[in-house]
């Protein structure tokens, strides 16, 4: 049985104090022995700042990416190092928002879920598609080339490591999510190709999460899917109540 795994992704969102306060309100409402995974991922600025609060707990840090290079003259740039040393253990690889606005591709994904592994940290790899590759029938070849690329020349053991987030770029922020159905169909596909590429005891290991305005009032039905093995959170995130039901889907 894979665990299921929910992971709040704040983007370009709170202070540090905004951070400490909603950590805070998590910690407070989560309810213990729940048979999932829980993660938070912060921006830089407040990594530091929750780690304390999350020591111990149920709750996991992650980051929201990384830089492929150990060390170097990369600036604004933040080393795998830095995120083990502040505490991650999780990191968002390739979010469709960092391939939009920052030029990620599926060779940078690629080093960086390296980069990423050789220190330790499980890495969060996105794939998805856009409307317009949807409605040209494209969505299955787009996800399969991001997946191709992007896992290139990793062991089965080190895909073992890794969760896939499946996030459809149109719904993203829209309020417009795909149909459990939708994403069923393409989390099984997803899990298809990890079948043909790393064998089946990998596909049926390997969690993939479903992301694109995943709410509390769509979240249960989401989670009843069979292929769906958690949720990667956005706006829904960035308040403790409806992250809380969020975790606590059905």
């Amino acid at each position: 049985m894979r665990k299921p795994i929910i992971a709040g992704n704040w983007k370009m969102y709170k202070t540090i104090g905004e951070a400490v306060e909603l950590v805070k309100a998590l910690l407070v409402g989560l309810e213990s022995g729940r048979d999932r995974e829980v993660l938070v991922c912060p921006p830089f600025t407040a990594l530091y700042a929750v780690r304390p609060l999350l020591v111990g707990t149920a709750i996991s840090l992650g980051a929201q990416d990384l830089h492929h290079e150990a060390q170097g003259a990369y600036t604004g740039a933040i080393a795998p190092g830095m995120l083990t040393d502040v505490g991650c253990s999780y990191v968002i690889i390739g979010h469709s928002e960092r391939r939009q606005y920052f030029g990620e591709t599926d060779a940078s994904v690629n080093k960086k879920i390296g980069a990423a592994l050789g220190v330790g940290l499980k890495p969060i790899v996105c794939v998805g598609e856009v409307k317009a590759e949807r409605d040209a029938g494209q969505a299955e070849a787009v996800v399969g080339g991001q997946l191709a690329g992007g896992l290139a020349g990793l062991s089965p053991e080190q895909m073992l490591k890794l969760v896939i987030a499946y996030e459809p770029v149109w719904a993203i922020g829209t309020g417009d999510t795909a149909t459990p159905a939708d994403a069923q169909m393409m989390h099984a596909f997803i899990r298809s190709r990890l079948h043909a590429q790393f064998g089946a005891e990998v596909a049926e290991a390997v969690r993939i999460q479903y992301g694109g305005s995943v709410k509390p009032d769509n979240v249960d039905e989401l989670m009843a899917q069979p292929d769906i093995d958690g949720a990667l959170v956005g706006g829904a995130a960035l308040k403790a109540d409806s992250f809380l039901r969020i975790v606590h889907f059905h």
